[in-house]
């Protein structure tokens, strides 16, 4: 049980410090449009994704989903969800907005507990409350620094928030949603590729080997973290992967400034910090650290 828990935080360890260095990954192909390298991502995460179905033979469990109306709806939706997660975290990486990225998903940790206290009908208490509100401020004085609503940071925080409530409603593992996600995505992927390419404008032929075999493995670099994630969530209590859940923003964030020196105020400094308390404050609270549980919302 022990030997379990230690390979759940590896697992979960290396797949949130491997989403946390994508950017780095979007930077080395940013010469490619966004949308195209969206469609790359789609596309080459199929191909992955069915030779990881094969060769784990997981056809009956694939079929089983198929067959079922309401399931493929929700991964419909989910595809929808994560397509534009997708895109709006590479268009952000490579329009120099990566502190904003690391932002919406630190804010999606609170943003999913509001979820759940409207859709799930879920309990919060003193602590939690005044996480949230604190998370609020926040984003706040961020929406007052800029002029303008942070929708960048709300964008990848509220996709990624309404994916997660969706996957409570799939009953499918992680390898077989994700293979039907991209199934359901990737005509309409295969067909702007084709387009791009037709059109003289696409990434294939123009662009220098070490481009084309990013694009490529952009396929790998989006199901192995999941997979990753997968095996961790499998053999760790909520309290300690909620924890983890941190380190990939962390290391976007600290990229954003440090490698691709990214402007970061003492304005930016406040809201990140309240956010980061809030942060802090539900966690605890989640892992009964906190005498006090007295429900008060919902």
């Amino acid at each position: 049980m022990r030997n379990e828990r230690i390979y759940g935080v590896i697992y979960a360890v290396v797949a949130y410090t491997l989403w946390g260095i994508l950017p780095i990954y979007w930077k080395l192909i940013d010469s490619v449009f966004s949308i195209e390298i969206l469609s790359h991502r789609i596309l080459w995460a199929f191909v992955f994704t069915m030779v990881i179905i094969a060769t784990t033979r997981e056809w009956k469990a694939l079929k089983l989903i198929m067959k079922d109306k309401k399931q493929m709806f929700y991964i419909f939706i989910a595809s929808i969800l994560i397509a534009f997660n997708w895109g709006l975290y590479i268009w952000a990486v490579n329009s120099d907005k990566i502190v904003d990225a690391s932002l919406g998903y630190y804010i999606n940790p609170l943003f999913a507990v509001v979820l759940g206290m409207l859709v799930f009908k879920e309990k919060l208490n003193y602590w939690q409350a005044g996480a949230l509100l604190l998370a609020s401020v926040g984003v706040i004085i961020k929406t007052l620094q800029y002029g303008k609503i942070p929708w960048v940071s709300l964008g990848l925080a509220v996709s990624f928030g309404l994916y997660g409530m969706m996957k409570k409603f799939i009953r499918a593992n992680s390898i077989v949603g994700l293979t039907i996600e991209t199934t359901m995505l990737v005509p309409v992927a295969a067909l702007y590729i084709t387009a791009r390419q037709m059109s003289g404008g696409g990434a294939f032929g123009r662009e220098h080997i070490g481009v084309i075999l990013l694009l490529i493995g952009s396929g790998v670099v989006t199901a192995v973290p999941l997979l990753l994630f997968s095996s961790g969530a499998k053999r760790l209590p909520l309290s300690v992967l909620g924890f983890t859940q941190y380190i990939a923003p962390t290391i976007s964030l600290f990229i954003g400034i440090f490698v691709f020196h990214e402007v970061f105020t003492a304005v930016d400094m406040i809201s990140f910090g309240l956010i980061w308390i809030a942060l802090m404050i539900y966690s605890c609270s989640q892992m009964g650290l906190f005498k006090r549980e007295v429900e008060v919302i919902g």
